[in-house]
């Protein structure tokens, strides 16, 4: 397949199934690099690779920008407008992802039993590390709460210890477009795949018939789709940093009340 068939055949089927219209540029570069190694690749795996680097890329360098209603407006933050809907659809990419339904002190507590070793299960502490390579299930009740007084527990789901770190939302994101436009999104409803451990950095996202409301971005199952994806570096920088993170906002915190408690004795 040369790449003046392929060029036209990708470009129009990620914008018709995943709304994402790459750039020339983009594109160009893309199969350039796939000739350079493999010149008699399937026309139909060289899509779904160009779409697993779409997915994996930042979209402000693979996206293009000329489509005005693809992107954010540019006074989306505006506080002043009560509401408004757009209609989209638009790619937008996650920079930042808060349980804003959580505690900061349980949002820690989470992380450190994962530092652990352990992760939760109903009302259980369930050990994960491996003694001598022999798998291991040591459970220990926990302190804010026991098993029923039958033995059997309120939820037999298991949460895997290396990624769900938090509670069940609602969700804070911060999105961005192909511009470089930033946006902040408050899950309205729970949607299936957003959370902290469920969500990685770079994820992608389309919006589409979604309503901002004094600069919110209202994120609802009907007006979203995830599309997948993460930024690598971006991912592992941000859950590197988050105990830090979630510490200094503690901090800050802390300072406020002082300070507000010093002004009423004033």
């Amino acid at each position: 397949m040369s790449t003046n068939q392929a060029h036209p055949h990708i470009l129009t089927h990620l914008r018709s199934t995943k709304s994402l219209t790459v750039s020339d540029q983009w594109l160009s570069q893309f199969l350039s690099s796939v000739n350079a190694s493999q010149r008699t690749i399937p026309l139909s795996a060289l899509t779904q690779t160009a779409l697993f680097r779409v997915l994996a890329s930042d979209f402000t360098e693979s996206l293009a920008r000329s489509n005005a209603s693809s992107l954010l407006p540019i006074d989306i933050s505006d506080p002043a407008v009560q509401e408004r809907r757009i209609p989209g659809p638009i790619p937008v990419q996650v920079l930042d992802i808060d349980d804003i339904g959580s505690s900061l002190w349980s949002q820690i507590e989470s992380i450190e039993r994962v530092e652990r070793g352990e992760a939760i299960r109903g009302r259980e502490i369930i050990r994960t590390v491996n003694v001598d390579d022999t798998p291991t299930e040591e459970q220990d009740r926990s302190i804010n709460g026991a098993s029923n007084t039958n033995g059997a527990n309120s939820n037999r789901n298991t949460v895997d210890p290396g990624l769900n770190t938090s509670g069940n939302g609602p969700h804070r994101l911060v999105l961005q477009d192909a511009a470089g436009t930033n946006a902040v999104g408050i899950e309205l409803k729970a949607i299936d795949g957003v959370g902290i451990g469920k969500l990685p950095i770079g994820a992608k996202m389309v919006l589409k018939n979604v309503t901002v409301a004094r600069g919110m971005v209202l994120l609802e199952p009907d007006s979203v789709t995830l599309l997948g994806g993460k930024v690598e570096a971006a991912d592992k920088t941000w859950r590197d940093g988050r105990k830090a993170r979630l510490m200094a906002r503690i901090d800050e915190m802390q300072v406020e009340g002082q300070n507000g408690e010093d002004a009423m004795e004033e």
